[in-house]
């Protein structure tokens, strides 16, 4: 299982930004899908997750900003970003699991992609 991130970037505070994560090499309708990130020093974090039957959690921090979606056709599960905020700054990551639950736990998730870094400026 390969998952390919991509679409990371520079924003200025209060911008957009959406990041997609391609998934090749299992099925994808039956793979949940979760988003973290890890900013300098810090533990990687929660971001948001989507389940099977297009079920979606989200960290307290980016509720109401951040939106997950995937699209089943194209093996890619999306982040789309609103609002950006400078604490936003991280190299962010998506994960697949087998199954339909999604959970919020790095443990979680059997398998990782490479990360993409999104840097928001103030």
């Amino acid at each position: 299982v390969q998952l390919q991130a991509s679409g990371g970037g520079l924003v200025q505070a209060g911008g957009s930004l959406r990041v997609s994560c391609r998934v090749s090499g299992r099925t994808f309708s039956n793979t949940a899908l979760g988003w973290f990130r890890q900013a300098p020093g810090k533990e990687r974090e929660f971001v948001g997750n989507i389940n099977g039957i297009d079920r979606t959690v989200y960290a307290d921090s980016v509720r109401g900003r951040f939106t997950v979606s995937r699209d089943n056709a194209e093996n890619t599960v999306y982040l789309q970003m609103n609002n950006l905020k400078p604490e936003d700054t991280a190299v962010y990551y998506c994960a697949a699991r087998s199954g339909s639950y999604a959970g919020t736990r790095t443990y979680d998730y059997n398998y990782w992609g490479q990360g993409t870094q999104v840097t928001v400026s103030s």
